[in-house]
């Protein structure tokens, strides 16, 4: 099972970041590549609740998101061509007190079958830079579609 940590700081703010990403609409791939829109099915969608088909190149996943808690969404993997077990997502948000934002997130991958535990090996080892770029990319992505300009840091 491959087990990856992701932090990332932000101007978002928790709320603009979890909009983002439960916006299940057209475009969705805009905000998260690895989420291509021929792939996207939205099962059921409620207040704080989603479950969501959605994936890219072969590999898609049923998730159950749940935003009900204000610095915490969770995605359990509940259907995958390659993921099982306690595959998923878990995103946590730190405010802090100049309007800056800390995400970590911990991406779990548990195979079900060969490809699957052949990706997740790849993943935990030289494919963690894969999933960091996609995440310092959703969060661009939402930072511009939310006005918010980054600037780069002074050396």
């Amino acid at each position: 099972m491959a087990t990856i940590h992701l932090h990332q700081a932000t101007s978002l703010t928790p709320e603009q970041y979890i909009a983002g990403l439960t916006d299940f609409g057209p475009g969705r791939s805009a905000l998260f590549g690895n989420s291509a829109d021929e792939y996207l099915k939205v099962h059921q969608l409620g207040h704080a609740q989603a479950d969501v088909t959605e994936g890219s190149g072969g590999v898609w996943e049923r998730l159950q998101y749940d935003w009900s808690e204000p610095n915490n969404v969770v995605l359990t993997t509940t259907d995958s061509n390659i993921w099982g077990g306690a595959s998923g997502h878990n995103y946590t948000f730190i405010r802090h007190s100049d309007g800056t934002t800390d995400i970590d997130v911990v991406v779990t991958r548990e195979g079900k079958n060969l490809k699957g535990h052949l990706l997740g090996f790849v993943l935990e080892t030289i494919g963690r830079s894969v999933l960091e770029k996609a995440f310092v990319n959703s969060i661009k992505a939402i930072e511009a579609r939310n006005g918010i300009v980054t600037q780069p840091s002074a050396a």
